[in-house]
């Protein structure tokens, strides 16, 4: 009877799992789709606590002081991580935590290993299912990668790991890949050499820091995506070493979920996976600011001319990026939009796919200030609107709004699609200095005739640009 029980319970977990993914992909029912996944997770949690027997002994689990203790420490750690964190953070604390999901899935390889080199002494190897080694060696090799990829990620997000790369990492890469993947094949078939198995690991932990090493720059969505499958993949090896269904729907519905927007990334940014991999678009950081030279002189812009032109503008296009982000500026940035609103002005937002440093942080940003999400444009639509605009206000954003994708076939982001504000009749750029955006590359926009720059901290610039408006 229990056993129907966890059955139904695994059931019902899994379509909440797809449920809750399918609400996430509006921004309007984002936050309840993750309530009902969350709340599916739970059920599969504590159904299997209780209600799990084993189809051989019929023993439930073991050590449920254990299990219910890390439960209350991993609850309480992620719960105040949560909560604290900053939304200029959220990128890093993504990484982490997919991070200790990708330990996870390599931790419960080791462990399942062991147990069957224990049935292997008993009973020797012809005991023990090929299959099984394959999927606990795929297991290890993919969590260990996700694991050590993303705390490296983390790092470099939070600006404690710098990028590093030198000649010939990416055959060094391929070559360490390929000893690893040739020792699972030899421990797949030789199952009795434990030892393979910490080799493995290490080497797999080795490949994940190389890996993320020289990548940086604007490339770090795609790289964030990519180890979210990886880890969703070696998820959903554990739900077929367990023959757990929950665990199986997840990891795939992570794997896929991650896959697709991985894709997805790379062709807003106009590149294949590879060439975001061997490439290493924005690793150098010197190497492609030195393919673009001082532009020429730039033109600063008072708050009083600033809010002159917005206050008497029929539309105003506004450009979120990371400086809006690190300022906290997104709830001011709201009361500049209802402002204008108020004075006849039409405010719409352009939201580049590979803004901020992740996808969709510029998104969930705004949405945490209440903006509407009609007002929220895609690339493709923004781009359609920019020629009737009157000004364009640019907050923090850099790479995504730099001309040289479109006409400098030597800059390293020659071909990524980009917001199009040079159509727009103004525009307003608010930076802290002229210094490169997060790819490390010269803008040319910043100095072109109609570009204005305005500088300052993003929060402290709305604050009197608003005051200013007002008094207009």
């Amino acid at each position: 009877m229990q056993e129907h029980i966890l059955t139904i319970c695994y059931l019902v977990a899994s379509v909440t799992f797809i449920l809750g993914l399918k609400m996430l992909s509006n921004p309007a029912a984002a936050r309840k789709g993750n309530l009902v996944a969350a709340a599916g997770m739970t059920i599969a949690i504590f159904g299997t606590i209780f209600l799990y027997h084993d189809a051989e002994t019929g023993a439930g689990l073991h050590n449920l002081g254990w299990i219910f203790g890390g439960l209350c420490i991993g609850g309480i750690i992620g719960t105040l991580a949560a909560k604290k964190v900053k939304m200029t953070a959220m990128p890093e604390m993504v990484s982490l935590f997919n991070g200790m999901g990708g330990a996870c899935a390599a931790l419960i390889s080791i462990v399942e290993f062991n147990h069957l080199s224990a049935e292997i002494v008993q009973s020797g190897v012809a005991a023990v299912s090929a299959g099984k080694i394959l999927i606990i060696v795929l297991g290890l090799i993919i969590g260990s990668v996700s694991f050590a990829g993303s705390i490296i990620a983390w790092g470099k997000l939070n600006g404690s790991i710098k990028d590093f790369s030198f000649s010939g990492q990416n055959i060094l890469n391929l070559f360490i890949l390929a000893v690893t993947l040739g020792l699972g094949a030899y421990l797949v078939m030789q199952p009795g050499q434990s030892m393979f198995v910490y080799i493995i690991l290490t080497l797999a932990l080795i490949y994940g820091v190389f890996f993320v090493m020289p990548i940086g720059g604007a490339d770090m969505p795609v790289v964030i995506s990519l180890l979210n499958s990886f880890t969703g993949v070696a998820a959903a090896c554990g739900g077929f070493l367990y023959d757990n269904k929950v665990m199986l729907t997840g990891g795939i519905l992570v794997g896929a979920a991650g896959t697709l927007l991985t894709i997805l990334m790379c062709k807003a940014m106009n590149r294949s996976l590879t060439n975001v991999l061997i490439g290493s678009f924005g690793g150098n950081k010197q190497g492609a600011a030195s393919g673009n030279t001082a532009q020429g002189h730039y033109k600063e812009i008072s708050l009083s001319d600033s809010a002159m032109l917005m206050s008497y503008a029929n539309k105003v296009m506004i450009v979120p990026g990371y400086g809006l982000a690190v300022a906290q500026a997104q709830h001011i940035c709201h009361e500049l939009e209802k402002i204008l609103n108020d004075k006849g002005v039409e405010v719409k937002y352009a939201i580049h796919p590979v803004a901020g440093r992740m996808p969709g942080h510029m998104n969930v940003l705004l949405a945490e200030a209440d903006v509407s999400y009609e007002k929220l444009l895609e690339m493709e639509e923004a781009n359609d609107e920019f020629k009737s605009c009157d000004v364009v206000l640019i907050l923090g954003a850099n790479d995504v709004v730099n001309p040289a994708a479109k006409n400098d076939p030597s800059s390293p982001i020659y071909g990524m699609p980009i917001l199009e504000v040079e159509l727009a009749k103004n525009v307003i750029v608010n930076k802290r200095s002229m210094k490169p955006g997060y790819a490390g590359i010269e803008n040319a926009l910043f100095f072109q005739p109609k570009t204005s720059m305005l500088f300052g901290d993003a929060k402290k610039v709305l604050q009197d640009l608003v005051g200013e408006i007002k008094s207009v």
